[in-house]
């Protein structure tokens, strides 16, 4: 009898063989996902708005990954350690090259971050995440350092945010990454054609450092409207859909064509109220004139829109179970979630009480404005949420529009009461106080989404000790104070978390995101491992 390893070399060639041949249509195969929010440009630095940034993680890459549970993973850089208490440094990937051929190095890292802030007519920038960098120092063309003022813990995950784009793109417009002209990034896939509100079209980039993706070609469809993208699953024209409509999920679970993926996301969905102008532009009496005094300004009218707001109903009847109520800024698995925040109470008699004790015992008018396109059920919430604020006085009007459209003019200030979303991003508590509640600082990066203009002396204070504190103990406690003080002051109001769904056909398979995102190299076709 031979011995076995001599035959294991010619056996294993063999298998090898006909694996790819087995393999061979998966691997050329085409998929077409239906993408549930419009995209408003493929410039990675122009608005950080989750549709946005899924779409360039396809294109472009990040020093720092995040994985399906948004937890932390090497990309464009290797490793990354801190030097001193005010510098970061970062090893960059070797051999990783840009579409066009031109090598990765330090040099495209600083190129980056430094037109962050310089992108011009930005409806939500990426100045957040590069504002604590004082100083860059490209230590050779594979190691960059951050210097900061202060001590900095959240580089790493601030990195997971900024997109790195070739040193070639450094000047480009947003034009221009719409056109493709620079849209070169050092991602698993190819532009190959934009259409505005319509499509994205890729090809495999099959010198990606992170290895062969599964489809040659991928067609990204702006289906934004439900019915729209479920009947496009059910016919095939596509294989995948994000956002499934809570309405259907019990229906394509039943077909046995399809598989559904849930997980909770760390989206919140909230609602930012103008609690700066003395006088807002959606306030009024009961007869519809302007109020002189914005009543939205005192905290405990604030308090009694929460209390008058009934967020089980909103999850059972609006979120059809799909959804989970909150109290507070993340989800309690994430890091700075408070323990002593629950959902706000259903009240309507608490909220009649605080409106008189404000003087307002007859209420006044309202306008709540809404995208209709972009979170799960928006209109529908907003609606719902209407409908409550009325019945404690406060007679509400819901205006809901393309999230194109109202992201524009929400960050131009033309709202009082806006339904909104958020997502961490760094998977911890310190991005939604950060960007959401921080008094608005354009130098320092802070309150870039803060449409509200809420300001806190207290949340600043105890939100800026968090952002120089190492100390992961101490700084989580940093956290949660800060985030139980916004929110016993009703500087927003929580509602839900999302539960981020999706649905596929012909046995592709997926691992579910906290983060939402629908990234088409994690797709794998059916048979696959």
């Amino acid at each position: 009898m031979q011995p076995l390893h001599r035959f294991a070399a010619p056996l294993c060639a063999a298998l090898l063989a006909f694996g790819a041949i087995a393999m061979a249509p998966a691997l050329a195969a085409d998929l077409t996902v239906g993408l549930g929010a419009d995209v408003t440009a493929l410039d990675p630095h122009y608005h950080n708005v989750t549709p946005n940034n899924n779409v360039a993680a396809h294109l472009f890459g990040f020093l720092v990954q995040r994985n399906e549970k948004s937890q932390l993973e090497p990309g464009l850089a290797t490793e990354w350690k801190t030097v001193d208490p005010l510098t970061w440094e970062f090893k960059l990937r070797k051999g990783v090259k840009f579409h066009d051929g031109s090598e990765f190095t330090a040099a495209d890292v600083v190129a980056s971050i430094e037109r962050v802030p310089l992108v011009q007519n930005s409806p939500s920038p990426f100045t957040a995440f590069t504002k604590q960098i004082e100083k860059m120092t490209v230590v050779d063309p594979y190691t960059i350092r951050f210097k900061t003022v202060t001590p900095y813990p959240l580089m790493p995950s601030d990195m997971t945010q900024v997109t790195i784009i070739s040193k070639a793109a450094a000047k480009a417009t947003t034009d221009d990454f719409n056109s493709g002209k620079a849209a070169i990034g050092t991602g698993p896939y190819k532009l190959v054609k934009y259409e505005k509100g319509d499509r994205i079209e890729l090809a495999r980039n099959d010198a990606w450092w992170g290895g062969r993706t599964p489809w040659d070609k991928v067609t990204l469809r702006i289906l934004p409207q439900d019915a729209s993208r479920v009947a496009a699953l059910l016919s095939g024209s596509v294989q995948v859909i994000e956002n499934v409509p809570t309405t259907d999920v019990p229906r394509l679970k039943q077909d046995k064509r399809l598989q559904v993926y849930r997980t909770v996301a760390d989206r919140l969905i909230y609602l930012h109220l103008d609690s700066d102008r003395d006088v807002s532009p959606f306030v009024t009496d009961k007869e519809g004139k302007p109020l002189a005094k914005n009543p939205l300004k005192d905290a405990r009218v604030r308090k009694a829109m929460s209390k008058a707001i009934d967020r089980p109903a909103i999850v059972d009847k609006v979120m059809e179970g799909e959804a989970v109520a909150s109290g507070q800024l993340v989800a309690d698995f994430l890091f700075g979630a408070s323990k002593n925040l629950k959902p706000e109470p259903y009240d309507p008699d608490g909220a009649k009480k605080l409106l008189a004790a404000a003087g307002y015992p007859d209420g006044f008018g309202l306008t709540i404005h809404a995208p209709n396109n972009r979170y799960v059920n928006d209109a529908k919430i907003a609606q719902a949420v209407a409908q409550m604020l009325t019945r404690v006085g406060i007679d509400t009007k819901v205006v809901a529009m393309p999230s194109s459209t109202f992201f524009t003019q929400a960050t131009e200030l033309k709202f009082s009461f806006m339904l909104v979303g958020w997502s961490t991003g760094t998977g911890e508590a310190s991005s939604s106080l950060k960007a959401l509640l921080m008094t608005y600082n354009r130098e320092k990066g802070y309150g870039t989404a803060n449409r509200g203009r809420y300001s806190n002396a207290k949340v600043d204070a105890l939100t800026e000790d968090a952002l120089m504190t190492v100390d992961d103990t101490k700084r989580e406690a940093y956290l949660q104070r800060a985030t139980e003080v916004a929110i016993n002051d009703t500087g927003v109001i929580p509602l839900h978390f999302q539960v981020n769904l999706w649905a596929t056909r012909d046995g592709i398979s997926y691992v579910p995101r906290t983060d939402e995102y629908t990234l088409a190299w994690k797709f794998k076709p059916a048979g696959a491992k």
